[in-house]
């Protein structure tokens, strides 16, 4: 795969990726877990996030990078001090990706690379396709038969969108483009978003 270009500020994208040559990524709760420590710490600061799907080989991810005014907006109080530096989405996946990799290599006794290099990327400009890039994410883990309800799936954001507890996730943004929770859950719930695997990718993850 040729290098693609850098992810650019203020685009929405969706961001796949998976273990290199099939590689697990995640062999426990602890994993999970701590790549979404790691995302916090590293992607929060350069995009917003409105669904994820973590499963033991790969996963999806629903972004929107912020511009160079929303990063320094969004500057923690104690970095104001500083001259602002802003950040390269690309380069902060570049040390998500990296700083999982050493540890799972560390815990696991592995060595190597860990993911696909580069990691994929795909524009999202069509509103339509959006929404159903939403829906396709959230059952991704009953698509690649990881588990037989999407729902019970612990490691994606459609409990977290559906529940009232507190959350990074663009919540609002996400029930309210789709009419609602309850409209949420129904459009989760039709066959039609099953329609989507075909267009997502060139290669199926």
């Amino acid at each position: 795969m040729p290098n693609p270009k850098p992810l650019a500020l203020g685009c929405t994208y969706h961001i796949y990726n998976r273990g290199t040559n099939g590689e697990t990524l995640f062999r426990d709760h602890r994993n999970y877990l701590f790549f979404l420590e790691r995302y916090a710490h590293y992607i929060e600061p350069v995009a917003d996030t409105y669904a994820y799907c973590l499963m033991k080989n790969h996963f999806h991810l629903a972004i929107r990078t912020r511009t160079a005014e929303e990063q320094a907006a969004n500057q923690p109080a104690a970095s104001r001090q500083e001259p602002f530096k802003l950040l390269s989405p690309s380069r902060q996946f570049g040390h998500l990706f990296n700083a999982y990799a050493r540890a799972f290599n560390l815990n696991t006794g592995r060595t190597g690379s860990l993911f696909d290099h580069p990691f994929h990327r795909k524009l999202v400009e069509d509103e339509g396709y959006f929404w159903r890039l939403i829906t396709y994410i959230h059952r991704s883990a009953q698509h690649h038969g990881f588990v037989d309800d999407f729902r019970e799936w612990p490691y994606s954001s459609y409990g977290a969108l559906i529940s009232s507890r507190a959350t990074r996730l663009c919540r609002e943004t996400v029930l309210e483009g789709l009419g609602g929770r309850e409209a949420f859950i129904a459009a989760h719930a039709s066959d039609g978003c099953h329609s989507i695997a075909g267009l997502l990718f060139e290669e199926d993850l």
